[in-house]
């Protein structure tokens, strides 16, 4: 069955973005290679968005696939802040706005699971707001690799518009799964007692 398939090329990018968390992190703190990371993390970026169209346009969705692609967003917006964060590019303010909203969904999402609701299906505006995030942390690195100048404003402008962006979309998304959230509880413990009285 499609949804059940494993080797496709979009899990095979996903689990390639998730390997590179490592590499970006030693990047950062080991030999402290801004240019480097920044190609790296502007890369990761834009494969967020190219796993989801190969899926699409060539019909590879799978259900692995629908787990593994947001798993491998989370795990990267949290290695990224974080590393970017010791390393002194990203803002306080963002990373800390950035990681807690990671950490709670990532709470809710156990939590939501142990308690044996169904999957939640990621939704357009917090994949939006994880690509403008996913584009917004390399804008904080390159900012501090080019000379000071129009160029330079240019691309902090720039920068800040995706991180006021993706932040907004991202906990507009964090908000409207309260609401799915508890139609999953409900959907996914029917379902169970269904199973069971079965």
């Amino acid at each position: 069955m499609p949804g059940r398939r494993v080797l496709t090329l979009p899990n095979l990018i996903s689990v390639l973005r998730l390997a590179c968390a490592p590499l970006l992190c030693w990047l950062l703190l080991g030999p402290d290679d801004r240019v480097a990371a920044f190609v790296l993390l502007a890369v990761l970026g834009a494969t967020d968005w190219v796993d989801g169209w190969i899926a699409r346009r060539y019909d590879q969705g799978s259900d692995l696939g629908k787990i593994l692609d947001p798993t491998a967003d989370r795990i990267l917006l949290l290695t990224a802040s974080v590393a970017l964060l010791l390393e002194g590019s990203l803002p306080v303010g963002v990373g800390i706005a950035v990681l807690a909203r990671e950490v709670l969904v990532a709470g809710a999402t156990l939590a939501l699971a142990a308690a044996g609701a169904r999957r939640i299906d990621v939704r357009w505006v917090g994949k939006a707001g994880t690509l403008a995030l996913m584009f917004a942390l390399p804008g904080f690195l390159l900012v501090q690799i080019v000379d000071p100048g129009v160029g330079r404003t240019v691309i902090l402008s720039l920068t800040w518009l995706a991180t006021i962006g993706g932040l907004l979309l991202a906990y507009a998304a964090t908000a409207a799964y309260v609401p799915a959230a508890r139609v999953a509880l409900r959907e996914g413990r029917t379902a169970r007692a269904q199973r069971v009285a079965a």
